[in-house]
């Protein structure tokens, strides 16, 4: 008799449960909707515009406005460090692009394209190695130079809203410089935290 008042006790808490509508449980990490402006920053890597081989790293920021449409500017600062028997080569990258990227908003994430055009500033000093050793001084033992070219990038980009107005900003595409007269391809891939408001 226990055994079935248990079971009889089981059934009607059952259906009453089913009978009430569930209790809507609150967002655990709640996100402010989605606005026209952001601003991120975060690390970068790619290859470097002029060097022929090498992988630059360094930091990337930017502000977008827009929903479907989005204008804005970017800059990141890259650098990279390569040797061979001869020279010890830095090379520096300060990217300035104007932006514009078209991108859809679903749920937390929003996805787009964006594509940044303007200039590159490459930094390159050069060292010959043990050349202090041989007696080099001047130019013959190091040089440094600057150069202004003209550069455009084309990222797939993805933010994903995490809570209040902080997303997650991923981006990544090929890169085109003019360097010397010819085309340079190279890439780029940023990872970082956005601010949405």
């Amino acid at each position: 008799m226990r055994r079935f008042v248990c079971i009889l006790a089981l059934l009607v808490t059952f259906r009453q449960s089913l009978a009430e509508p569930a209790a809507v449980t609150g967002d655990a990490f709640p996100y402010n909707p989605a606005s026209d402006v952001v601003i991120d920053g975060g690390f970068a890597v790619g290859f470097p515009t002029a060097l022929a081989t090498g992988l630059s790293r360094g930091v990337a920021v930017g502000a977008m406005r827009g929903r479907t449409v989005a204008l804005g500017v970017r800059a990141a600062w890259l650098t990279a460090t390569e040797s061979s028997l001869a020279w010890t080569v830095a090379h520096s990258d300060l990217r300035l692009r104007a932006a514009a990227a078209v991108q859809h908003t679903a749920g937390r994430g929003t996805f787009g394209i964006r594509l940044g055009a303007g200039g590159t500033l490459v930094h390159e000093s050069r060292l010959r190695n043990q050349g202090e050793r041989a007696g080099l001084m001047g130019e013959d033992l190091a040089t440094s130079a600057f150069a202004l070219v003209p550069a455009a990038d084309l990222e797939a980009t993805i933010g994903l809203r995490l809570i209040g107005d902080w997303q997650l900003a991923l981006a990544g595409g090929p890169s085109l410089a003019l360097v010397d007269g010819s085309a340079h391809a190279s890439w780029i891939a940023q990872l970082g935290i956005g601010w949405q408001r």
